[in-house]
């Protein structure tokens, strides 16, 4: 048995297409074609809005849900950090009921995979039974050189636990502040690392720090009694200083990119070309507002349109886990963005990005991507 699917227009994962074209599917979902409809026959579904392949969350925190609404807004990156790290902990029973209801509401928001950041084990049995596709980033970090052996191998703990589990898994840094070379290194070269993922320039101190050792920053190590007497800036922005700590052909995802440069993005794709890896800047505009209150000059970026991806980062800086809210304040913050291109970093870039294109992210004819309906800024999974 076929569903027929007719909305307003549709996006493939690569163009929109003209009006009076029919989506077909199988009942479970799998693409079987588009095609006009006058061809299509009886029993299509009218549908009123944009018909769209699922969602890609490439940077989630789900571990983090039960922080929604507990931190104030705006109040800097740095004093955000130190609250999560030092305000996170609840109990496992409150942890577990608000990471079931965030992926709950990813799914109803028409998400149907994510990039997921890790620092506990609490999310592994509802993943095995997840009505989503996860690829779990277990999360390394320790900025002294002289905890990266202790702290590098709980991370390789975890990451044996998740792959006894899940499939999908690697280890990554957290971010250039809160990682010392040796852990970069040791990163590096942990085998089966396909996917990478960093948050990447967050803020503007973040690259004050490194080239010149002054900043923000310096305010966190105090508070969290890091002792940094050993670090000695590079002269560079943080992504020229840590990106060639990435030697392997692998997917790098830069995340939040707030304070990056053209003269970054170049570096980039000097790298990406030496080390033949595939660099892709995922936006998180929301959780930008919500910490800092300050976007990232996507323009830069629209330059590589098949370079961007999207992310919801963690209900602890975001009122809502959707990525089309994420889509739509990159709309409205800078119109002159082609709203197909947005489409495309929702889905066939994210699928790409996180190595399920062959599933997910476009209505080719064999995939299974979900199918999800756009109705202004309201987005409904239909399939």
């Amino acid at each position: 048995m076929y569903r027929k699917f007719k909305g307003v227009s549709i996006f493939t994962g690569i163009e929109m297409l003209p009006a009076g074209m029919v989506l077909v599917t199988t009942d479970d979902g799998t693409i079987e074609s588009l095609i006009p409809e006058k061809e299509a026959g009886d029993n299509i579904e009218i549908l009123d809005g944009i018909l769209v392949p699922g969602f890609i969350n490439c940077h989630c925190h789900l571990e983090l849900s039960h922080l929604k609404g507990y931190i104030p807004e705006q109040t800097g990156l740095v004093d955000f950090v130190f609250k999560v790290v030092n305000e996170r902990h609840f109990a496992e029973e409150i942890i577990i009921h608000a990471i079931k209801t965030a992926e709950n509401e990813m799914y109803n928001n028409g998400i149907v995979a994510v990039g997921d950041i890790c620092n506990n084990t609490f999310a592994v049995t509802l993943k095995e039974k997840a009505k989503l596709y996860y690829h779990n980033f277990i999360e390394a970090s320790g900025f002294p050189p002289s905890v990266a052996p202790q702290r590098f191998q709980r991370n390789v703990d975890f990451y044996n636990f998740y792959s006894e589990k899940l499939t999908s898994n690697s280890i990554v840094p957290h971010a250039p502040y809160s990682v010392s070379p040796e852990m970069f290194r040791m990163i590096d070269s942990f085998p089966g690392n396909k996917i990478i993922t960093i948050h990447n320039q967050e803020i503007a101190a973040e690259n004050e720090l490194f080239e010149k050792g002054t900043g923000d920053l310096l305010r966190m190590y105090e508070k969290m009694n890091i002792d940094i007497s050993f670090f000695k800036p590079s002269g560079k922005t943080s992504l020229q200083t840590y990106l060639p700590y990435f030697t392997k052909e692998q997917k790098i995802i830069l995340v939040h990119n707030v304070a990056t440069t053209e003269a970054d993005i170049n570096f980039a794709k000097l790298q990406s070309q030496a080390f033949n890896s595939n660099i892709y800047y995922c936006l998180c505009p929301n959780a930008n507002l919500y910490i800092s209150n300050i976007l990232p000059d996507v323009n830069l970026f629209a330059a590589y349109p098949d370079n961007i991806v999207l992310g919801t980062d963690s209900l602890a800086s975001n009122s809502q886990l959707s990525i089309l809210a994420e889509l739509n304040i990159l709309h409205r913050n800078y119109p002159s963005l082609d709203y197909a291109n947005l489409l495309q970093w929702a889905t066939l870039n994210g699928a790409k990005a996180l190595g399920i294109e062959n599933t997910f992210g476009s209505f080719d004819k064999g995939k299974k991507p979900g199918v999800v309906l756009i109705n202004r800024d309201v987005a409904k999974r239909i399939l």
